[in-house]
């Protein structure tokens, strides 16, 4: 019985320390202490033995159980911890080493938002016609945003229904609550109270309005644009935006139309529409009309507030939806998508990093 029970014992020892991996080590269990495994089965034999022999081989049986069950344990431990370092070390990251580089094309290639895209474009066009960049805060005060642009009190844009406003400051006492920028034309102001005419500069920029549907966002980006000079009439409004409509649609020949209108901030003021098809949605042909941004010339009201004399200087304004132009030449139907961080809508509207625009893309 001795010699069964040492043979057990030297052979089952011999396995555990050949197991390589954990379920290795599992199946020598079970052909050690499973039910049917060789410490049971000799367990199973002690009710035929006497009762003298029974006690002593069972405590026999016992000691070998134990020290089985122990040297499982070891094993285990042991290569619980090899797994764990095997684990660590492949995924290691090493953050001194510089970045991958992005694939140049397959499912894991980075593209250009959209409107980052439209950005660009928009800066380059008007960079060519002598157009500066222009920027401001996203936070504005009352008066840059509404007062100095001649919007007055009662205008529904300067409700709380429509327009995000901020806590008033706690020693402002009376004075009018921050507002998140409604367009960018407080830009403007203050570009004309911080240089002196000529000025001829665009604001693009993130603004924030109370909508949200499929054509609107509470948050979305505007351009707006900015010429002052001595002699500055609408002659130069309508070829400066007829041949950026032409340039940026692609379109050579593309119908733009000018209707009088009325903002707060231009007098005159005239919304500018495209020719389109309505049936078919393609830009440029068809006899329908499709409105596309607002400009005038600016209020001699606007051009006091900021420090410009109206009788010297005179200029006019423009302004467009990022968003808008950014779908109707791309023929995006929606909106929402451009903010939904949707990788696949990304892939297919997206332009290649390795791709800048050129001025020659909008001939």
């Amino acid at each position: 019985m001795s010699e069964a029970l040492d043979t057990i014992r030297d052979e089952t020892e011999a396995a555990i320390a050949a197991a390589a991996d954990l379920r290795a080590l599992d199946a020598v269990r079970v052909a050690a202490l499973g039910k049917s495994g060789r410490v049971t089965g000799l367990l199973k034999t002690l009710g035929a033995l006497a009762p003298e022999e029974r006690r002593s081989f069972g405590a026999a049986v016992n000691a070998l159980k134990g020290e089985v069950e122990r040297a499982l344990d070891q094993r285990r431990t042991a290569l619980e911890a090899a797994a764990l370092e095997a684990r660590l070390a492949a995924e290691r990251m090493d953050v001194s080493l510089p970045p991958r580089p992005f694939p140049s094309a397959g499912a894991e290639a980075g593209a250009i938002h959209p409107i980052s895209r439209t950005m660009e474009e928009l800066i380059a066009l008007f960079g060519a016609m002598g157009f500066a960049v222009a920027e401001g805060p996203d936070i504005e005060g009352d008066w840059y945003n509404f007062t100095a642009l001649n919007i007055p009190a009662h205008h529904p844009a300067r409700q709380d229904h429509d327009t995000f406003y901020l806590p008033a400051p706690k020693s402002g006492g009376d004075s009018p609550r921050p507002v998140l920028r409604t367009h960018t034309s407080p830009v403007q102001i203050r570009t004309m109270l911080a240089q002196e005419p000529p000025i001829r500069v665009i604001v693009p920029g993130r603004t924030w309005r109370a909508d949200h549907d499929a054509t609107h966002s509470p948050m979305f980006h505007q351009v707006e644009g900015l010429v002052i000079g001595r002699d500055i009439t609408l002659g130069h409004l309508k070829g400066c935006l007829t041949d950026f409509l032409r340039a940026f649609f692609g379109i050579a020949d593309l119908p733009v139309r000018f209707r009088s209108s009325y903002f707060p901030f231009t007098e005159p003021s005239m919304e500018v529409d495209i020719g389109w098809n309505r049936k078919t949605g393609e830009l440029g042909a068809g006899g329908d009309w499709l409105e596309i941004l607002g400009s005038g010339m600016v209020h001699p009201k606007v051009l006091a507030n900021a420090g410009v004399d109206p009788k010297v200087w005179q200029g006019f304004a423009f302004g467009m939806g990022i968003e808008r132009i950014t779908m109707l030449k791309h023929g995006i139907p929606d909106l929402r998508p451009f903010y939904e961080a949707d990788l696949r809508w990304l892939r297919h509207y997206g332009t290649s990093p390795l791709s800048p625009f050129n001025l020659h893309d909008a001939a």
